[in-house]
């Protein structure tokens, strides 16, 4: 499936002027106005996202992009290409995650956090010559994979997601699927496709985010003073605290009461000391 949706011309207009408004009502009141401001843009970057997943899903019978291969992967590549290149749909970066972590001449960010943005991704980095936009890939925000549609079976093997989840726990048809509003679909993140399980731990160190080795430290980013913003499947967008990230309906058996949680057991002395002060979920 490929040129689902487009950016309309005034989408950028759109952010522009919110970003406008929101300085000018907050840009007096120092440093914490100036975070409120870029939270809120990003949270409107997040209802535009919604707006045009939507017309995919409409579009698509109820389901969204399938990506390029059997795991779902590089999905943005199914995009219209205005909407993929990262200079002209500038709705892939937070305020506050703008500068990417691979610049467009291949030399690497001297610093790596929550503030650093994906790629940029090339047609060389990707290996689907061709296919990328000019500008290549960058963002700020990713994908919640498990909405992303794949083959049950691949001949006679079952087949799973990136990290071993059974492909039947995806959500399939997203206008079919229950409690949508704890269901995220997409947030602040460190790559542009997530797939979390509810054993993930958080990273041991905040500086160390982008070396953790599972999908949910890289959404446990302290990029909104102890929060993310989420969309979720049912358009609503909102702050999700870092260590709510556990609680929400991933996919179909996703455990929302797991070890990361208070029904689950964790105690506050077992959260790394950089996320042990933000509020218990």
């Amino acid at each position: 499936m490929e040129k689902q949706c487009r950016l309309r011309p005034n989408d950028v207009m759109i952010v522009l002027a919110c970003i406008a408004l929101v300085w000018m009502t907050l840009g007096a009141v120092g440093e914490t106005g100036r975070r409120r401001a870029k939270e809120v843009v990003c949270q409107a970057n997040l209802h535009r996202w919604g707006d045009i997943f939507g017309g995919i899903v409409e579009e698509n019978g109820g389901k969204f992009l399938s990506g390029t291969n059997s795991k779902g992967h590089w999905w943005p590549m199914q995009l219209s290409p205005d909407l993929q290149d990262w200079k002209m749909n500038r709705l892939w970066l937070c305020p506050m995650a703008t500068a990417p972590m691979i610049s467009e001449k291949g030399k690497q960010s001297p610093t790596l956090g929550a503030f650093t943005a994906w790629g940029v991704y090339t047609e060389a980095m990707v290996g689907y010559a061709g296919k990328t936009p000019a500008s290549g890939f960058a963002g700020s925000c990713g994908l919640n994979g498990y909405v992303i549609p794949i083959p049950e079976s691949l001949g006679h093997q079952t087949n799973t997601y990136e990290r071993g989840a059974p492909a039947t726990v995806g959500w399939g048809s997203l206008l079919e699927v229950p409690d949508a509003g704890r269901v995220p679909l997409f947030l602040d993140a460190l790559r542009f496709d997530v797939w979390p399980l509810h054993t993930d731990q958080p990273s041991a160190q905040e500086s160390l985010v982008w070396a953790a080795d599972n999908h949910m430290a890289r959404c446990a980013i302290n990029r909104h003073d102890g929060a993310v913003n989420s969309l979720f499947v049912d358009g609503s967008v909102r702050k999700v605290g870092l260590k709510e990230l556990w609680k929400p309906k991933w996919h179909k058996a996703f455990n929302t009461a797991g070890p990361w949680t208070k029904a689950g057991g964790v105690q506050p002395e077992n959260w790394p000391e950089w996320i042990r002060p933000f509020k218990d979920y």
